[in-house]
């Protein structure tokens, strides 16, 4: 695999992102739930691939605009991920590791979004 420079939000969302396949493997296996694990991934996946098209914007605005569907796709993770814990689909211990690594995109995301539109 090809090296790439240091990008924090871009290996955080990937990482992330692995974890939610790995559990998606998990709700379908164990659980036998296909719906919200179906969801979740979606909303997941979509961080990171907004991420890595904003790399490439073609205007500040572009890049606002990515960052953001990152942002509320991020805020619609933790919305499912809150749903599987309370539905007892998830354990407490894998629950607060996924939703840490969550509220910890967000708020990154959130930083950049707001540091993006300041400097307009």
């Amino acid at each position: 695999m090809e090296q790439e420079e240091k990008n924090i939000i871009k290996d955080k969302s990937f990482k992330f992102a692995l974890k939610i396949v790995k559990l998606r493997q998990y709700l379908n296996k164990e659980k036998r739930e296909f719906s919200i694990a179906d969801q979740v991934l979606r909303s997941r996946t979509s961080i990171g691939a907004n991420v890595c098209e904003a790399e490439y914007a073609q205007s500040r605005a572009d890049f606002i605009s990515k960052m953001s569907i990152a942002l509320k796709e991020a805020n619609e993770t933790r919305y499912w991920l809150k749903l599987l814990v309370f539905g007892e689909y998830l354990d407490e211990k894998l629950f607060k590791s996924l939703f840490n690594d969550c509220k910890e995109l967000i708020s990154i995301l959130h930083s950049i979004v707001k540091t993006s539109k300041e400097k307009k």
